[in-house]
């Protein structure tokens, strides 16, 4: 490289289109050679998240179309970064060089789960994923991402096996905001759209240890109705369709609602509606989904009157990955329902 001035931003990684943000860009790129506040690590597996996941499997049902459409996408943009969901997810790996200025903390050696997005992670996959079966999120691999000084990274607890550590930080983002937003409500009635699921089964938890008097979890069917109610996360298990408005609201209103704060985990477009009616005056919207429609959101909210705030849940808040950590472990229905996501990902 021809100079040793870089950004924290990581726009010094940006080939086109230039002055973008790295996760904005076309393409990457992704050199080996550090600039001195970047850390590079040695990937061993990637989380796709869940609305990528759903796309790829949508657009390529064969298992090894799958694998070669991640690679093209890698190889092509320097990141993985879904061209159809603008989305990406995270990855674990060791650290294997320190840049001598970055601010990270990070040591060579250490195991790291990043905590900021594939979708503007400088990334090569060098083993042309053969030991990934395309038929689960969680993608091993052998390759190399560069952090720059302005990313996130945890270090894997030793007390949790790798990929259910991987899991519950792929999406610390939201029962962290959940905890937030449901502290700022005096007996808040907190709905989670996708309760089943791993991001609403930790915003469910998160929102009775932040004092929500009612949680509601509302999922698409009685199979995850009853694997949320084993997990005992939910004061009421509701079923509703959440792209059908009027059944998420009367869902919702049925159970103890309407919601102070409605939080949408699910991986499918069409919620917005829905989750603007679930929610009181006054009340909060945090959409964690990447399939959701924000102009959707904030055009559907005007035209109903509905004097509620919307938050788009970015996935970092200070102490997130400690918080989601401390659920899984101090929580027995959240590790049970993560460890049977997992399994059932087998």
């Amino acid at each position: 490289m021809t100079t040793t001035v870089s950004d924290p931003t990581g726009v010094h990684r940006v080939l086109a289109p230039a002055g973008t943000l790295p996760q904005a860009a076309e393409r990457l790129d992704t050199r080996p050679t550090l600039w001195p506040d970047e850390v590079r690590v040695r990937v061993r597996r990637l989380n796709l998240d869940a609305a990528s996941f759903r796309q790829l499997c949508a657009a390529h049902p064969d298992a090894g179309d799958r694998r070669r459409a991640v690679l093209d996408i890698v190889a092509g943009r320097g990141k993985m970064q879904n061209p159809v969901t603008g989305s990406g997810g995270m990855l674990i790996g060791t650290v294997e060089e320190v840049g001598p200025g970055s601010p990270l903390g990070l040591g060579v050696g250490d195991p790291v789960a990043t905590l900021v997005s594939l979708t503007l992670t400088p990334l090569v996959l060098t083993d042309d994923l053969r030991d990934w079966d395309g038929l689960s999120e969680q993608v091993p691999c052998d390759g190399y991402a560069i952090l720059f000084g302005r990313s996130i990274a945890a270090r894997l607890p030793a007390d949790l096996p790798e990929s259910l550590a991987l899991a519950v930080l792929d999406v610390c983002g939201a029962p962290a905001l959940t905890s937030r937003i449901t502290g700022s409500y005096a007996d808040a009635v907190v709905a989670v759209v996708g309760g089943a699921g791993k991001s609403g089964s930790l915003a469910l938890a998160a929102a009775r240890a932040a004092g929500a008097v009612r949680t509601i979890g509302v999922v698409p069917h009685e199979e995850e109705a009853a694997l949320l109610r084993s997990a005992g996360l939910a004061d009421a298990v509701v079923i509703a369709d959440a792209r059908d408005p009027l059944a998420l609201r009367d869902a919702v209103a049925s159970a103890g609602g309407p919601a102070d704060v409605t939080v949408v985990c699910v991986d499918v477009p069409g919620c917005e509606g829905g989750a603007v009616l679930a929610t009181r005056d006054g009340g909060t919207v945090i959409f964690f989904s990447m399939a959701t429609s924000f102009s959707a959101a904030a055009l559907g909210a005007e035209g109903l009157a509905a004097d509620v705030t919307m938050l788009i849940g970015n996935g970092y808040v200070p102490g997130h990955a400690e918080l989601a950590l401390d659920l899984l472990r101090t929580n027995d229905g959240v590790r049970a329902l993560f460890e049977q996501r997992i399994e059932d990902a087998r």
